[in-house]
């Protein structure tokens, strides 16, 4: 990446970062869930375009994806059932909307896949901001240090290829800087935020920054897959919504519930 990229990558951050802090931190919870749902449907709608989905299933499948999540935000006991009455309802309309059977598959699996990926991953972020915006600030501080250690101490030092057949740009050593940027944020912001023992905060930054590998590498599984470079092109230099937040989802469920068993 160039100057000017890292320029606008910094300007993006200053600009965002202040925002999202006073979203978390000084407004009341309810702003924060207005914001998961603008994030949830954003994201459903770049993983179904970035598919190439028809009209029709990336309305219906936005639709879908917020009302799951707000559901699941409320009453998380019945998720089960969510997930089923969409699929019987996303079967039904492609049965009775084309007469043709060929590639309905194709067609409504995407829709599928979106609603398990985005929205039921998403709502962790809910669940731990109902325990206190400190695990909300924490997580994202966390996520964002393992993430930055990647980048530059892969573009620094990386020479060995982590997985080249979906993430051709990813090394070892940037693998390896995730974990320890992890390590390094959680003691930081944990002491700070949690005031948890010393231990737990070492092993919760290791295995964030660990998820967070697995987390960029699915989302680049898609995209390779889908052939396309960003989700899309809301953030310059940072690509869209899904770039933003592969990790964080991941690394969302894997602290709730060592939240839980701390």
């Amino acid at each position: 990446m160039n100057l000017q990229g890292h320029k606008k990558r910094i300007l993006v951050a200053l600009i965002t970062l202040p925002l999202l802090l006073l979203l978390i931190v000084k407004l009341p919870p309810y702003f924060f869930l207005a914001f998961l749902t603008a994030v949830c449907a954003t994201g459903m709608w770049e993983f179904l375009k970035m598919y190439k989905t028809h009209g029709f299933w990336i309305g219906f499948g936005i639709f879908c994806s917020v009302i799951i999540f707000l559901l699941n935000c409320v009453y998380p006991q019945f998720a089960l059932n969510y997930y089923a009455t969409a699929f019987a309802v996303i079967t039904i309309i492609r049965l009775i909307s084309k007469k043709e059977p060929q590639y309905a598959l194709s067609e409504i699996s995407p829709v599928m896949i979106g609603l398990l990926y985005i929205p039921s991953l998403l709502v962790f972020h809910w669940f731990l901001r109902e325990h206190g915006w400190q695990w909300i600030i924490y997580l994202y501080a966390v996520v964002w240090s393992a993430d930055s250690f990647a980048y530059y101490i892969g573009k620094g030092f990386g020479k060995k290829k982590l997985y080249p057949e979906v993430s051709p740009k990813k090394t070892w050593a940037g693998a390896y800087g995730s974990i320890v940027g992890g390590i390094i944020a959680s003691l930081l912001f944990g002491n700070f935020l949690l005031s948890k023992p010393f231990v737990k905060l070492l092993i919760a930054g290791f295995l964030i920054g660990f998820i967070s590998i697995f987390g960029d590498l699915v989302e680049s599984m898609f995209k390779r897959d889908a052939q396309v470079k960003d989700s899309s092109f809301l953030f310059p230099e940072h690509g869209g919504v899904l770039d933003k937040i592969d990790s964080m989802l991941f690394a969302g469920v894997l602290l709730y519930f060592f939240m839980r068993l701390m």
